[in-house]
C-alpha cells in the first residue's frame, strides 16, 4: 500500500496541488483561466477546455473501471467536449474535475501491490501500475500544452 500511496501522491502532484516537478499543476493553471479563454482555439491547437476535458475523460474512465471492472471509455470520444456556455458552467466543470481526480487518487492509494500488478482490462494494456503512470505522464504532457496555450492567449487577451 505504501507504493500505491506514493503513486496517488504523484498523481495529486501533477493534477491537484504539487509544484515539485514543473513548479505548477493542472488545477493551478486552469483556475486562472476564464471561460472565454478556455474555449478559445488558436489555429489548429485544441482549446484549453478541450484538453481539460480530454484529461478528465481518462481519469473518470479509469476510475470507473477501478470501481466497476468495466471499461466504457473509447479514445475516439476523448475530445468530445460538451458545450460549456458560461463562466458558471466552466467553474462547475472544473469543480467536478477536481472531485473526480481526488476520487481517482483515493482509489489508487487503496490498492495493494498485488492489485497494481494485475492486468488492466487486457494484456495489451499492461497492468494497473502502468496505466496509472500513463495517466500521470499524459497529464504532464497536456499540462505543458495548456501552459503554452495560456501564454499565447494572454498575448491575445491583453
Amino acid at each position: 500500500m505504501e507504493f500505491a500511496r506514493q503513486l496517488a501522491s504523484q498523481f495529486r502532484e501533477v493534477y491537484l496541488d504539487g509544484k515539485w516537478v514543473v513548479n505548477t499543476n493542472l488545477r493551478a493553471e486552469l483556475m486562472g483561466i476564464s471561460h472565454k479563454q478556455a474555449m478559445t482555439k488558436i489555429g489548429s491547437l485544441n482549446s484549453i477546455a478541450a484538453l481539460a476535458y480530454h484529461l478528465n475523460y481518462y481519469v473518470v474512465g479509469v476510475k470507473e473501471y477501478l470501481q466497476k471492472n468495466e471499461l466504457t471509455i473509447r479514445d475516439q470520444f476523448s475530445f468530445d467536449l460538451p458545450p460549456i456556455a458560461t463562466e458558471d458552467e466552466w467553474m462547475e466543470f472544473l469543480d467536478q474535475m477536481w472531485k473526480e481526480a481526488e476520487e481517482f487518487a483515493r482509489h489508487v492509494e487503496s490498492m495493494s501491490q498485488s492489485d497494481l500488478e494485475q492486468t488492466f482490462v487486457k494484456e495489451t494494456y499492461g497492468n494497473y501500475l502502468r496505466n496509472v503512470h500513463v495517466i500521470i505522464e499524459h497529464t504532464y504532457y497536456h499540462l505543458g500544452q495548456i501552459v503554452l496555450i495560456k501564454k499565447l492567449l494572454q498575448e491575445n487577451f491583453q
